[in-house]
């Protein structure tokens, strides 16, 4: 055995979007075991039930974290909604599912140009955020927000989409749909890129079951679970099945969350197509009283919020846990016998959302 040294990694560091922070167990410049440290930007948002009723809360759902916004308040009312009953227009239904799927394409679009960035592809950065761009514009023009869009209500949501902004939402998916195919070649094709991510970071079926992984990372070992086949939002309704890879690998990750975003793009047609007439929200009475686990499907995987009330305009408890929370494990788990040079690729790998971790 050789001399070991511990090498703290993060959670500053040029390659990493949020301040997840390991050490690493290092024998020469290979990494014998990582050992995270949680907590550096915790913020209590899920004490905040006893300041903020349970309409407010909403609000600070959706701060859980930016990118993941949208469907963190959805899965919050919705939680709400099982407690007291509350039908949902089905209008409504389809609105949130039509933001659903454009938050995906934007934060799948967000992680493949840190990706490209890590890679050293600056030019590729850039065209990808440059798509992502557009996915902005359509929430500003839909909700006035770009990343935090407080258009999710209890018992619905408050703002209708037009017929015209639907014609040009389609119209933009579309056009984008084409630009993908090229700039998601580079991803695919690249001989650098290949390099850095085939056979990297393996996870077996077998380990990401154990381990509990969710969204592309358990995808892509061959693990046929999203939440979305369970039917919430307008899913029902919908004609889709989970994107997935047996590789495991680095590269079978990026392959999945590509699948996706173009999978987001046809969900969103048919959403469009299908969307109903009718009223966009149901006027609550009373506060809840019960308990409720809603599941859903992130761009990072399954988030799973539990609520319970006492029957009083402030909740007793308001618990969620996130993606990447789930996901650490099993980058430990890839990130033992792999190269220090590697660690920052691994890491993007999960697409980790520290702030979503540590609330």
């Amino acid at each position: 055995m050789g001399k070991r040294t511990v090498v703290p990694f993060g959670p500053q560091h040029p390659v990493l979007p949020e301040p997840i922070h390991l050490d690493l167990v290092l024998e020469d410049e290979k990494v014998i075991e990582a050992i995270p440290q949680i907590g550096y930007v915790h913020r209590g948002l899920e004490k905040l039930v006893d300041k903020k009723d349970f309409k407010q809360f909403t609000y600070v759902s959706e701060r859980i974290c930016g990118i993941c916004s949208f469907m963190h308040g959805a899965g919050y009312c919705m939680s709400v909604e099982s407690i007291m009953g509350i039908e949902v227009p089905e209008r409504a239904v389809f609105l949130r599912t039509i933001w659903a799927e454009l938050s995906r394409i934007h934060s799948h679009l967000l992680w493949l140009g840190l990706t490209a960035d890590a890679f050293g592809f600056e030019s590729l950065f850039m065209h990808t955020w440059r798509l992502r761009e557009q996915v902005l514009d359509l929430f500003e023009q839909t909700t006035g927000g770009r990343l935090i869009f407080s258009v999710c209500d209890i018992g619905g949501v408050r703002k209708d989409i037009t017929p015209e902004m639907l014609d040009k939402i389609v119209s933009v998916v579309t056009n984008m749909d084409k630009e993908l195919r090229d700039v998601t070649s580079v991803f695919l094709n690249d001989s650098t890129v290949k390099h850095r991510t085939v056979g990297i970071g393996l996870l077996s079926k077998e380990k990401a079951l154990e381990l509990g992984a969710v969204g592309p990372m358990a995808k892509a070992s061959g693990i046929r679970r999203d939440m979305r086949t369970q039917g919430y939002c307008a899913y029902k309704y919908l004609e889709f099945e989970p994107i997935t890879a047996e590789e495991g690998d680095s590269y079978a990750r990026m392959q999945v969350r590509i699948g996706e975003i173009f999978q987001a793009i046809d969900l969103i047609k048919q959403c469009i197509e299908k969307l109903p007439e009718g009223d966009i929200i149901t006027k609550i009475k009373g506060n809840p009283k019960g308990e409720h686990f809603t599941r859903v499907e992130q761009p990072r995987g399954e988030a799973l919020y539990y609520v319970k009330a006492n029957g009083t305009k402030f909740l007793d408890r308001f618990r969620v846990r996130t993606p990447t929370f789930a996901n650490v494990p099993a980058l430990l788990e890839i990130l033992k016998d792999c190269d220090l040079a590697d660690v920052p690729i691994l890491i993007l790998t999960i697409d980790p959302c520290i702030s979503c971790t540590e609330r």
